[in-house]
Protein backbone atom coordinates (compact mmCIF):
# COMPACT_ATOMS: atom_id res chain seq x y z
CA UNK A 1 0.00 0.00 0.00
CA UNK A 2 2.67 2.60 0.61
CA UNK A 3 4.12 1.38 -2.80
CA UNK A 4 0.75 2.12 -4.52
CA UNK A 5 0.54 5.63 -2.44
CA UNK A 6 4.24 6.69 -3.63
CA UNK A 7 3.08 5.77 -7.15
CA UNK A 8 -0.10 7.61 -7.08
CA UNK A 9 1.50 10.62 -5.54
CA UNK A 10 4.02 10.33 -8.62
CA UNK A 11 1.28 10.07 -11.30
CA UNK A 12 -0.67 12.95 -9.40
CA UNK A 13 2.35 15.43 -9.37
CA UNK A 14 2.86 14.42 -13.16
CA UNK A 15 -0.23 15.24 -13.67
CA UNK A 16 0.33 18.93 -12.35
CA UNK A 17 3.81 19.08 -14.08
CA UNK A 18 1.34 17.90 -17.27
CA UNK A 19 -0.37 21.04 -16.95
CA UNK A 20 2.56 23.52 -17.90
CA UNK A 21 3.89 21.34 -20.21
CA UNK A 22 1.48 21.02 -22.81
CA UNK A 23 0.96 24.78 -23.31
CA UNK A 24 4.98 24.71 -23.41
CA UNK A 25 4.93 22.14 -25.82
CA UNK A 26 2.13 24.04 -27.71
CA UNK A 27 3.94 27.63 -28.11
CA UNK A 28 7.08 25.69 -28.59
CA UNK A 29 5.54 24.21 -31.58
CA UNK A 30 4.35 27.41 -32.80
CA UNK A 31 7.68 29.57 -32.51
CA UNK A 32 10.20 26.75 -34.02
CA UNK A 33 7.29 26.64 -36.93
CA UNK A 34 7.65 30.38 -37.61
CA UNK A 35 11.58 30.66 -36.97
CA UNK A 36 12.03 27.02 -39.41
CA UNK A 37 12.88 28.77 -42.87
CA UNK A 38 15.64 30.94 -40.43
CA UNK A 39 18.25 28.86 -39.51
CA UNK A 40 19.63 31.83 -37.15
CA UNK A 41 16.34 32.24 -35.85
CA UNK A 42 16.35 28.84 -35.35
CA UNK A 43 18.99 28.68 -33.64
CA UNK A 44 18.52 31.34 -31.34
CA UNK A 45 15.23 30.06 -30.55
CA UNK A 46 15.97 27.32 -29.68
CA UNK A 47 18.52 28.52 -26.67
CA UNK A 48 15.70 29.49 -24.48
CA UNK A 49 13.64 27.37 -25.31
CA UNK A 50 15.48 24.18 -24.12
CA UNK A 51 17.00 25.97 -21.47
CA UNK A 52 13.44 25.78 -20.39
CA UNK A 53 12.72 22.48 -21.14
CA UNK A 54 15.90 21.52 -19.48
CA UNK A 55 14.33 22.47 -16.25
CA UNK A 56 11.09 21.04 -17.01
CA UNK A 57 12.67 17.62 -17.64
CA UNK A 58 15.04 18.26 -14.15
CA UNK A 59 11.75 18.20 -12.17
CA UNK A 60 10.50 14.94 -13.96
CA UNK A 61 13.89 13.09 -13.12
CA UNK A 62 13.83 13.60 -9.55
CA UNK A 63 10.24 13.27 -9.25
CA UNK A 64 10.88 9.82 -11.09
CA UNK A 65 14.02 9.10 -8.70
CA UNK A 66 11.82 10.09 -5.59
CA UNK A 67 8.39 8.79 -6.08
CA UNK A 68 8.81 6.74 -9.73
CA UNK A 69 11.06 4.03 -8.99
CA UNK A 70 13.13 4.80 -12.10
CA UNK A 71 16.58 5.92 -11.75
CA UNK A 72 17.35 8.61 -15.31
CA UNK A 73 20.44 9.95 -16.03
CA UNK A 74 21.16 13.89 -15.30
CA UNK A 75 23.75 14.06 -18.33
CA UNK A 76 21.50 14.49 -20.85
CA UNK A 77 21.61 16.88 -24.30
CA UNK A 78 19.24 20.08 -24.11
CA UNK A 79 17.38 18.94 -27.21
CA UNK A 80 16.70 15.50 -25.85
CA UNK A 81 14.99 17.61 -22.72
CA UNK A 82 12.86 19.28 -25.48
CA UNK A 83 12.26 16.01 -27.49
CA UNK A 84 11.33 14.14 -23.79
CA UNK A 85 8.77 17.26 -22.65
CA UNK A 86 7.13 17.06 -26.20
CA UNK A 87 5.68 14.21 -25.31
CA UNK A 88 5.62 13.41 -21.56
CA UNK A 89 2.61 15.30 -21.06
CA UNK A 90 0.86 12.74 -23.07
CA UNK A 91 1.75 10.46 -20.04
CA UNK A 92 0.92 13.03 -17.66
CA UNK A 93 -2.54 13.08 -19.11
CA UNK A 94 -3.45 9.48 -19.16
CA UNK A 95 -1.90 9.23 -15.12
CA UNK A 96 -4.65 11.98 -14.51
CA UNK A 97 -7.38 9.51 -16.18
CA UNK A 98 -5.91 6.83 -14.24
CA UNK A 99 -5.59 8.43 -11.09
CA UNK A 100 -9.05 10.10 -10.63
CA UNK A 101 -11.09 8.00 -13.40
CA UNK A 102 -11.73 5.04 -10.95
CA UNK A 103 -11.95 7.46 -7.63
CA UNK A 104 -14.54 9.06 -10.27
CA UNK A 105 -15.81 6.10 -11.03
CA UNK A 106 -16.22 4.63 -7.70
CA UNK A 107 -17.63 7.71 -5.85
CA UNK A 108 -20.49 7.75 -9.17
CA UNK A 109 -20.82 3.82 -8.38
CA UNK A 110 -21.87 4.56 -4.16
CA UNK A 111 -24.15 8.09 -5.40
CA UNK A 112 -26.06 5.98 -7.86
CA UNK A 113 -25.68 2.55 -7.59
CA UNK A 114 -25.13 2.28 -3.75
CA UNK A 115 -28.82 4.36 -2.87
CA UNK A 116 -30.95 1.83 -4.67
CA UNK A 117 -29.04 -1.76 -3.23
CA UNK A 118 -31.24 -3.81 -1.15
CA UNK A 119 -28.55 -4.34 1.93
CA UNK A 120 -31.04 -7.15 3.25
CA UNK A 121 -30.54 -8.93 -0.17
CA UNK A 122 -27.00 -10.75 -0.26
CA UNK A 123 -27.01 -10.51 -3.99
CA UNK A 124 -26.87 -6.80 -4.31
CA UNK A 125 -24.50 -6.13 -1.70
CA UNK A 126 -21.72 -8.83 -2.88
CA UNK A 127 -22.63 -7.24 -6.51
CA UNK A 128 -21.57 -3.90 -5.24
CA UNK A 129 -18.79 -5.23 -3.21
CA UNK A 130 -17.33 -6.58 -6.33
CA UNK A 131 -18.07 -3.22 -8.41
CA UNK A 132 -16.74 -1.33 -6.23
CA UNK A 133 -13.21 -3.76 -6.06
CA UNK A 134 -12.75 -4.12 -9.64
CA UNK A 135 -12.48 -0.09 -10.16
CA UNK A 136 -9.78 -0.39 -7.20
CA UNK A 137 -7.56 -2.92 -8.86
CA UNK A 138 -8.11 -1.63 -12.49
CA UNK A 139 -6.67 1.66 -10.96
CA UNK A 140 -3.85 -0.20 -9.16
CA UNK A 141 -2.97 -2.16 -12.11
CA UNK A 142 -3.51 1.05 -13.99
CA UNK A 143 -0.85 3.19 -11.72
CA UNK A 144 1.55 0.64 -11.81
CA UNK A 145 1.43 -0.02 -15.94
CA UNK A 146 1.86 3.88 -16.19
CA UNK A 147 4.75 4.54 -13.76
CA UNK A 148 6.41 1.49 -15.59
CA UNK A 149 5.78 3.57 -19.21
CA UNK A 150 7.00 6.47 -17.63
CA UNK A 151 10.33 5.22 -16.58
CA UNK A 152 10.72 3.45 -20.30
CA UNK A 153 9.72 7.42 -22.01
CA UNK A 154 12.16 8.99 -19.69
CA UNK A 155 14.85 6.32 -20.07
CA UNK A 156 14.66 6.81 -23.88
CA UNK A 157 14.71 10.18 -24.56
CA UNK A 158 17.24 11.02 -21.43
CA UNK A 159 19.10 8.06 -20.89
CA UNK A 160 20.78 6.34 -19.78
CA UNK A 161 21.27 4.18 -23.21
CA UNK A 162 22.24 0.52 -23.24
CA UNK A 163 25.32 1.09 -24.39
CA UNK A 164 26.01 3.76 -21.37
CA UNK A 165 25.26 1.30 -19.07
CA UNK A 166 27.47 -0.94 -20.28
CA UNK A 167 30.37 1.48 -20.65
CA UNK A 168 29.61 2.95 -17.38
CA UNK A 169 29.60 -0.89 -15.85
CA UNK A 170 33.29 -1.47 -17.76
CA UNK A 171 34.79 1.09 -16.17
CA UNK A 172 33.33 0.68 -12.65
CA UNK A 173 34.74 -2.81 -13.34
CA UNK A 174 38.14 -1.48 -14.37
CA UNK A 175 38.22 0.70 -11.00
CA UNK A 176 37.40 -2.01 -8.85
CA UNK A 177 39.87 -4.34 -10.46
CA UNK A 178 42.70 -1.64 -10.48
CA UNK A 179 41.49 -1.10 -6.61
CA UNK A 180 42.04 -4.89 -5.98
CA UNK A 181 45.67 -4.95 -7.59
CA UNK A 182 46.26 -2.00 -5.33
CA UNK A 183 44.97 -3.40 -2.48
CA UNK A 184 46.44 -6.98 -3.05
CA UNK A 185 50.47 -4.65 -3.29
CA UNK A 186 49.49 -2.75 -0.18
CA UNK A 187 48.59 -5.58 1.66
CA UNK A 188 52.12 -7.76 0.24
CA UNK A 189 53.66 -4.40 1.93
CA UNK A 190 52.24 -4.50 5.00
CA UNK A 191 52.61 -8.38 5.29
CA UNK A 192 56.55 -7.87 5.02
CA UNK A 193 56.73 -4.66 6.98
CA UNK A 194 55.38 -6.52 9.63
CA UNK A 195 57.59 -9.27 9.23
CA UNK A 196 60.93 -7.45 8.86
CA UNK A 197 59.83 -4.86 11.55
CA UNK A 198 58.64 -7.49 14.07
CA UNK A 199 59.16 -11.27 13.90
CA UNK A 200 62.70 -10.82 11.60
CA UNK A 201 63.75 -8.71 14.34
CA UNK A 202 62.50 -11.07 17.32
CA UNK A 203 64.30 -14.09 15.23
CA UNK A 204 67.73 -12.10 15.27
CA UNK A 205 67.80 -11.03 18.53
CA UNK A 206 66.95 -14.94 19.31
CA UNK A 207 69.96 -15.94 17.04
CA UNK A 208 72.38 -13.09 18.80
CA UNK A 209 70.92 -14.86 22.38
CA UNK A 210 71.69 -18.58 21.38
CA UNK A 211 75.08 -17.53 19.99
CA UNK A 212 76.18 -15.65 23.29
CA UNK A 213 74.72 -18.60 25.48
CA UNK A 214 77.17 -21.14 23.59
CA UNK A 215 80.38 -18.97 23.85
CA UNK A 216 79.56 -18.08 27.53
CA UNK A 217 81.46 -20.18 30.24
CA UNK A 218 79.47 -19.14 33.04
CA UNK A 219 76.66 -21.71 33.32
CA UNK A 220 74.01 -18.91 35.14
CA UNK A 221 75.32 -16.75 32.52
CA UNK A 222 74.48 -19.05 29.98
CA UNK A 223 70.88 -20.24 31.73
CA UNK A 224 69.94 -16.72 32.00
CA UNK A 225 70.60 -16.49 28.29
CA UNK A 226 68.86 -18.97 27.50
CA UNK A 227 65.81 -18.10 29.40
CA UNK A 228 65.73 -14.93 27.58
CA UNK A 229 66.11 -16.38 24.03
CA UNK A 230 62.85 -18.57 24.92
CA UNK A 231 60.56 -15.68 26.04
CA UNK A 232 61.86 -13.96 22.35
CA UNK A 233 60.75 -17.47 20.80
CA UNK A 234 57.86 -17.15 22.22
CA UNK A 235 57.37 -13.61 21.31
CA UNK A 236 58.45 -14.46 18.10
CA UNK A 237 55.86 -16.85 18.15
CA UNK A 238 52.87 -14.85 19.25
CA UNK A 239 53.65 -12.02 16.80
CA UNK A 240 53.90 -14.69 13.68
CA UNK A 241 50.42 -15.62 14.92
CA UNK A 242 49.33 -12.34 14.66
CA UNK A 243 50.44 -11.98 11.42
CA UNK A 244 48.73 -15.01 10.30
CA UNK A 245 45.64 -13.92 11.88
CA UNK A 246 45.65 -10.25 10.08
CA UNK A 247 46.48 -12.11 7.18
CA UNK A 248 43.49 -14.45 7.03
CA UNK A 249 42.07 -16.24 10.28
CA UNK A 250 41.28 -19.88 9.74
CA UNK A 251 38.68 -19.48 12.45
CA UNK A 252 36.51 -17.49 9.52
CA UNK A 253 36.42 -21.17 7.48
CA UNK A 254 35.97 -23.33 10.40
CA UNK A 255 33.51 -21.83 12.65
CA UNK A 256 31.88 -19.01 10.52
CA UNK A 257 31.47 -15.07 10.43
CA UNK A 258 30.10 -14.90 13.53
CA UNK A 259 32.92 -16.68 15.28
CA UNK A 260 35.66 -14.57 13.58
CA UNK A 261 33.90 -11.30 14.69
CA UNK A 262 33.64 -12.64 18.48
CA UNK A 263 37.26 -13.03 18.32
CA UNK A 264 37.93 -9.98 16.97
CA UNK A 265 36.08 -8.54 19.91
CA UNK A 266 37.75 -10.56 22.40
CA UNK A 267 41.19 -9.43 20.92
CA UNK A 268 40.16 -5.74 21.19
CA UNK A 269 41.54 -3.79 23.92
CA UNK A 270 38.52 -1.29 23.77
CA UNK A 271 34.70 -2.76 24.33
CA UNK A 272 33.60 -4.45 21.82
CA UNK A 273 29.34 -4.68 21.54
CA UNK A 274 28.10 -7.68 18.53
CA UNK A 275 24.80 -7.25 17.02
CA UNK A 276 25.29 -10.50 14.57
CA UNK A 277 21.85 -11.17 12.93
CA UNK A 278 22.04 -12.95 10.33
CA UNK A 279 20.14 -16.36 10.03
CA UNK A 280 22.69 -18.04 7.28
CA UNK A 281 26.07 -17.67 7.39
CA UNK A 282 27.36 -15.48 4.25
CA UNK A 283 29.16 -16.72 1.35
CA UNK A 284 33.45 -16.94 1.55
CA UNK A 285 33.99 -13.83 -0.28
CA UNK A 286 31.10 -11.47 1.24
CA UNK A 287 32.25 -13.13 4.88
CA UNK A 288 36.24 -12.43 4.12
CA UNK A 289 35.11 -8.98 3.30
CA UNK A 290 32.49 -8.34 6.09
CA UNK A 291 35.39 -9.30 8.51
CA UNK A 292 38.27 -7.22 7.30
CA UNK A 293 35.46 -4.23 6.92
CA UNK A 294 34.86 -4.78 10.89
CA UNK A 295 38.63 -5.53 12.30
CA UNK A 296 40.09 -2.81 10.63
CA UNK A 297 37.45 -0.66 11.68
CA UNK A 298 37.53 -1.75 15.02
CA UNK A 299 41.72 -1.67 14.72
CA UNK A 300 41.51 2.09 13.83
CA UNK A 301 39.19 3.08 16.55
CA UNK A 302 41.66 1.52 19.24
CA UNK A 303 44.48 3.23 17.78
CA UNK A 304 43.19 6.56 16.63
CA UNK A 305 39.96 7.57 17.89
CA UNK A 306 40.09 7.45 21.90
CA UNK A 307 36.78 5.17 22.21
CA UNK A 308 35.22 4.08 25.16
CA UNK A 309 32.89 1.77 23.26
CA UNK A 310 32.86 0.20 20.01
CA UNK A 311 29.45 -1.23 18.52
CA UNK A 312 29.81 -3.58 15.33
CA UNK A 313 26.16 -4.55 13.60
CA UNK A 314 25.82 -7.03 10.99
CA UNK A 315 22.58 -7.80 9.78
CA UNK A 316 20.25 -8.04 6.61
CA UNK A 317 20.12 -5.17 4.54
CA UNK A 318 18.07 -5.13 1.30
CA UNK A 319 19.39 -7.95 -0.92
CA UNK A 320 23.39 -8.27 0.84
CA UNK A 321 24.29 -7.63 3.82
CA UNK A 322 24.56 -4.75 5.89
CA UNK A 323 27.93 -4.31 8.26
CA UNK A 324 28.10 -1.27 10.51
CA UNK A 325 30.57 0.04 13.24
CA UNK A 326 30.16 2.90 15.32
CA UNK A 327 32.54 4.33 18.01
CA UNK A 328 31.82 7.13 20.70
CA UNK A 329 35.03 8.66 20.13
CA UNK A 330 35.63 12.59 19.47
CA UNK A 331 35.10 11.66 15.19
CA UNK A 332 37.20 14.00 12.69
CA UNK A 333 38.35 10.41 10.78
CA UNK A 334 39.73 11.10 7.90
CA UNK A 335 37.98 8.62 5.14
CA UNK A 336 40.53 9.18 2.51
CA UNK A 337 43.51 7.65 4.79
CA UNK A 338 45.13 4.39 3.56
CA UNK A 339 43.31 2.04 6.21
CA UNK A 340 39.67 3.37 5.08
CA UNK A 341 40.25 3.46 1.40
CA UNK A 342 41.63 0.20 1.76
CA UNK A 343 38.30 -1.13 2.94
CA UNK A 344 36.80 0.73 0.28
CA UNK A 345 38.50 -0.96 -2.45
CA UNK A 346 37.76 -4.00 -0.37
CA UNK A 347 34.25 -3.47 -1.04
CA UNK A 348 33.78 -2.14 -4.58
CA UNK A 349 35.30 -4.80 -5.45
CA UNK A 350 32.19 -6.84 -4.30
CA UNK A 351 30.31 -3.76 -6.04
CA UNK A 352 29.24 -2.76 -2.68
CA UNK A 353 29.10 0.43 -1.18
CA UNK A 354 31.29 1.93 1.31
CA UNK A 355 30.53 5.01 3.50
CA UNK A 356 32.08 6.81 6.76
CA UNK A 357 30.42 9.49 8.92
CA UNK A 358 32.75 11.25 11.04
CA UNK A 359 31.62 15.27 12.23
CA UNK A 360 33.62 16.77 14.86
CA UNK A 361 32.50 15.48 18.17
CA UNK A 362 31.39 12.44 16.99
CA UNK A 363 30.17 9.49 16.81
CA UNK A 364 32.26 7.68 13.62
CA UNK A 365 30.09 5.39 11.68
CA UNK A 366 31.68 2.99 9.04
CA UNK A 367 28.97 1.65 6.51
CA UNK A 368 29.71 -1.21 4.17
CA UNK A 369 26.68 -2.64 2.40
CA UNK A 370 27.89 -5.92 0.42
CA UNK A 371 25.23 -7.88 -1.48
CA UNK A 372 24.80 -11.07 -1.78
CA UNK A 373 24.86 -11.51 -5.78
Amino acid sequence: MRRLARLTTSLGIGACTAVVELPFTLLSALVLLIVLPWPRGRRAVLTPLTAVAGRLAEVERRRLARFGEAEVSHAYARVRALQYVAVRWVMGVVGMVVVFAPLSATVLWAVLVWPFTDLHHPGDVAATGVGNLFFLLVGMQGVFGVTHLEGLLARHFLGPRPEEVLERRIEQLAASRAGVVAAVNDERRRIERDLHDGVQQRLVALGMLLGRALRSRDEMRADQLLRQAHEESRQALTELREVAWRIYPTVLDEAGLRAALETVAERSSVPVQLDYRLDREPGTALATVAYFVVCEAVTNAVKHADAGLISVRVAPGGDGVLVCIEDDGPGGADSSGSGLFGLARRVAALDGRFRVESPPGGPTTITAELPCA
